[in-house]
């Protein structure tokens, strides 16, 4: 798949912190699928809602679900625009004045106009990725949905065409007065996810042990 650079568009043009900026689509996709939850921001009734939820990423694609319930979906789905939100945080900066601490981070922001997934193939594909995007190797072990859950689930379809994308690493960034007449630490704290170890549903029946795809995630 060829990837086209990110190209700043007014809304997507980062005015804070310029030098953090990142115009390679690839960051963008590598944030994306570092992650495991988005936050999508639209308008309802004059106000503004923010949506944490899961999602799948095919190419420029990204997919999000929710019951056809929520008022945040169905909005969005109406052909609004809409935001989406991506952070991972990879350590506390510690500086030498307090005005100076900072974060580590890795940031992707999408701006676009959501579209309904209504094609039932489309779907499945769409809470396919979705599924294996959080769960990796759960869709071909677990019951898919029936048209039942497919009637009550709603997906929303973002092209990622128009992204923001910031990435602050490194060190502290002390003034040299600081520097030179502070002698308390500075450094950075790194932050590290990691997978814990499986914890069965009290229900399982006995013998039933975690499936391969979850094992490995936990000593990956």
């Amino acid at each position: 798949m060829t990837q086209t650079p990110l190209s700043p568009t007014s809304r997507s043009t980062v005015r804070r912190g310029k030098k953090r900026a990142v115009a390679d689509r690839a960051v963008l996709y590598s944030i994306l699928d570092s992650g495991l939850v988005c936050h999508l921001s639209t308008i309802i009734d004059g106000a503004p809602v923010v949506l944490p939820t899961a999602y799948g990423r095919d190419g420029d694609t990204l997919y999000v679900h929710g019951s056809t319930g929520a008022l945040s979906l169905r909005t969005a789905g109406a052909g609004v625009e809409v935001c989406v939100a991506v952070t991972l945080v990879d350590g506390i900066v510690y500086s030498r004045s307090v005005f100076n601490h900072s974060m580590n981070y890795r940031s992707a922001v999408v701006h676009a106009t959501a579209t309904a997934v209504t094609d039932p193939d489309a779907k499945c594909h769409a809470l396919k990725l979705v599924t294996e995007h959080a769960a990796p190797g759960s869709w071909d072990y677990a019951r898919v949905p029936n048209t039942k859950e497919l009637a009550q689930t709603s997906v929303l379809a973002i092209d990622l065409t128009e992204a923001a994308v910031k990435v602050r690493a490194g060190g502290p960034g002390d003034d040299e007065d600081d520097i030179a007449a502070n002698r308390v630490w500075a450094g950075v704290l790194p932050l590290h996810q990691v997978w814990g170890e499986p914890e069965p549903c009290e229900l399982l029946p006995e013998g039933v042990a975690a499936p391969e795809h979850v094992v490995a995630r936990e000593v990956r």
